[in-house]
């Protein structure tokens, strides 16, 4: 690479994934274009599953006083490291998954006699309740987190950029427009909510931040 790649991420990285992309030789703008905040919730009318969607919601719970009397119970969650996150703490994780989706087909396929309760945050997407829903699955739900969007300009004109979100995404376009720019995205969803801003996508095999970074290096190589 003999001009620099400029590489923005809609979130700030921790410094080993960054490093890996300064190894790279690309030059790297971070901005928070999100925040997620913890809320206060009641532990109560628990049913006899728990369903985790993002580590957001597994941290909020892990917080809380009565976090012990949950771990009799299963868990269904969807990613890798929401799974390590609660398997760490001592939770029971029998089914995990990439995707929300993926969850809710195998819920409503095989497991549609349980009930359940599903820890979320304040703009978590409908696939899953109207999944659950439409199968008259047994279940509540209780808000644990609470994400805020927090656009801003960037002024930088940059070569790529990194969503892992899709309320990043939504948030990122507010104030900027998407012009040739290549968008690396975490998963399927995120780069569902970025299918009218352009068609320069590439979405990650696994969804993770490490896989993301991997395509950029990739892609420029």
């Amino acid at each position: 690479m003999s001009k620099q790649i400029q590489i923005l991420s809609t979130k700030i990285l921790s410094k080993v994934q960054k490093h890996e992309l300064v190894n790279a030789n690309f030059n790297v703008i971070e901005a928070d274009f999100i925040a997620t905040q913890n809320q206060s919730f009641e532990i109560k009318d628990i049913f006899d599953n728990l369903i985790f969607t993002s580590q957001n919601a597994a941290q909020s719970v892990l917080l809380h006083p009565k976090c012990e009397d949950l771990k009799t119970k299963n868990v269904f969650c969807v990613g890798l490291k929401t799974k390590a996150l609660l398997e760490e703490n001592g939770f029971n994780v029998i089914v995990y998954v990439d995707y929300a989706s993926d969850l809710a087909e195998i819920i409503t396929l095989i497991y549609s006699n349980e009930s359940y309760t599903f820890f979320s945050g304040n703009l978590r997407k409908e696939t899953l309740p109207k999944a659950l829903k439409e199968a008259k699955i047994k279940f509540n739900e209780i808000q644990v987190y609470e994400t805020t969007l927090t656009p801003q300009k960037i002024k930088t004109t940059v070569d790529g950029i990194l969503f892992f979100s899709p309320s990043a995404v939504e948030s990122y376009l507010k104030d900027n427009k998407i012009k040739a720019e290549i968008c690396f995205c975490i998963g399927n969803t995120t780069a569902e909510s970025l299918e009218k801003a352009t068609k320069n996508i590439i979405v990650a095999d696994q969804p993770s931040v490490e896989n993301v970074i991997d395509d950029v290096i990739e892609e420029y190589k």
